[in-house]
């Protein structure tokens, strides 16, 4: 299995509750394509240094996970149609993982 990383940048608009409910869902497709969840990182809320959707301001969440490399298409094709994200980056951390998910 691979190890990434995936970096969401949400809308301030969102409440506290449906931002759960869309991180909520990307676990559970990562879960779902035999993916480990390793840690879901809220960064809060940003200033960011450019207008995106003519906000100033945006929420951030960084996901690191481990699993197959089919798992990443499958669920950057669910973050394109969930409404609510502006915009996502994936990382390879690292092409091996070795040992048990600490």
């Amino acid at each position: 299995m691979r190890k990434f990383e995936t970096l969401l940048l949400l809308s301030p608009e969102l409440s506290a509750d449906n931002r759960e409910g869309i991180i909520t869902g990307l676990v559970a497709i990562i879960e779902r394509e035999k993916g480990v969840m390793v840690e879901v990182d809220n960064w809060g809320m940003r200033d960011l240094a450019y207008p995106v959707h003519k906000l100033m301001r945006g929420f951030y969440v960084r996901l690191e996970y481990q699993g197959p490399a089919p798992l990443v298409a499958e669920l950057e094709r669910n973050i394109r149609i969930t409404d609510g994200i502006f915009k996502f980056v994936t990382v390879k951390l690292a092409d091996e993982v070795a040992g048990e998910v600490a």
